[in-house]
């Protein structure tokens, strides 16, 4: 019987190339509930601010239940490698869905691995001498609590840092990076790459997610793990210049406007013209933010601090959240890439062709020319 997968013309083409053929899409999934205790300890915790260890617990353990079922379905199949793992989570009649699809590879012999990058991606690790080891992910259910609000609204009288606020999201955003590169280190990896960041409500809290792929890489130190957002093209990019990841460096500030600041700022408004108290907001906050990120990278020894992506986003009663986050690398010994070009299926990517119009489904051709 024909095979069905979820790799595309492109990522087939890619992975033939590193001697891989396709097989199976694989599916693993497990519904979840929090419980009764579960749900009155994450209530407690959420009055203090900060982690609530019951609900990522709870979700850690959603996800590694799926996530394990979609391997062993792969490996029935007698696949070498799963790539293009993704997870996702579904509410289901009042519990969750924890989702995890993938599509087998076949081909080279060795230890089986899943990646979380899809084909084209991981064709770009390949070639830049990184080999898969697993998917992994870090995670952390975080509250600002009313504590840390009781404190955070007597300073938005003042403009300025939130310091209570900055550092419940540092410390979030930093443990889920601590805990992917823990469980990268767990799987004989000394790299994590191709991490991608998500924020989502669950149970009246916000859980961080990052995910990636666990590799190893000869060039870079062993009992070390380098961790990194950078897409596979830019990873492949920069070891053929002969650069290497150290750590994926995040900073994030919480300003206020202030009552002051925020009386001044709307009569301004009603008149064309700068506002130039939130201007001087923007700006500390951006350079607090990216001051942090060089303070880090030099004492990591890294000489650059690349793919720098920087986010400004309006919490609400005056309050905005800044962040920069990039990669921060360094030149080594070792790197390199075994091709002198990426083809042009590792960078074209596919386009959707099932539409949500807004009359309902359709189907959307993609008619050169027409």
């Amino acid at each position: 019987m024909a095979s069905v997968t979820g790799l595309s013309g492109n990522e087939i083409y890619c992975m033939a190339l590193k001697g891989y053929t396709p097989g199976e899409l694989v599916v693993g999934n497990s519904v979840n509930s929090m419980g009764f205790l579960g749900s009155i300890g994450a209530g407690l915790n959420n009055i203090l601010g900060g982690e609530i260890p019951q609900v990522t617990q709870a979700i850690q353990d959603g996800r590694m239940h799926a996530f394990s079922r979609m391997a062993r379905e792969a490996q029935n199949h007698g696949a070498s490698g799963v790539a293009g793992v993704s997870g996702n989570l579904r509410g289901l009649s009042g519990n969750t869905e924890f989702l995890f699809i993938g599509s087998c590879l076949h081909g080279a012999s060795g230890a089986f691995f899943t990646s979380a990058g899809d084909a084209q991606e991981l064709y770009c690790h390949m070639d830049a001498g990184y080999q898969p080891i697993h998917h992994v992910f870090g995670n952390i259910a975080y509250s600002m609590g009313v504590g840390g609000g009781l404190i955070g609204a007597l300073k938005q009288l003042a403009r300025g840092e939130i310091s209570e606020y900055s550092d419940v999201f540092n410390k979030t955003r930093h443990k889920a990076l601590e805990r992917i590169t823990q469980a990268a280190a767990a799987d004989g990896a000394n790299a994590v790459v191709g991490i991608r960041t998500t924020v989502l409500p669950w149970m009246g809290t916000h859980e961080m997610v990052m995910t990636g792929t666990a590799m190893h890489h000869p060039g870079l130190p062993s009992g070390q793990v380098a961790s990194s957002d950078l897409t596979g093209e830019e990873l492949w990019s920069m070891a053929s210049l002969g650069y290497a990841p150290v750590k994926l460096l995040m900073s994030t500030s919480i300003y206020s406007l202030g009552v002051v600041g925020g009386i001044f700022s709307a009569l301004k408004s009603l008149a064309r013209g700068e506002i130039s108290e939130l201007t001087e907001l923007v700006h500390d906050a951006r350079e607090h933010c990216i001051s942090r990120l060089k303070r880090e990278a030099d004492e990591l020894g890294a000489q650059e601090v690349v793919g720098v992506k920087t986010y400004v986003i309006e919490i609400g009663q005056g309050l905005i959240e800044f962040m920069a986050i990039g990669t921060a690398v360094r030149k080594t010994a070792g790197m390199g890439v075994a091709t002198q070009m990426l083809p042009a299926q590792a960078i074209v990517r596919d386009k959707d062709t099932w539409v949500d119009g807004d009359s309902g489904m359709m189907l959307l051709r993609q008619n050169e020319g027409g």
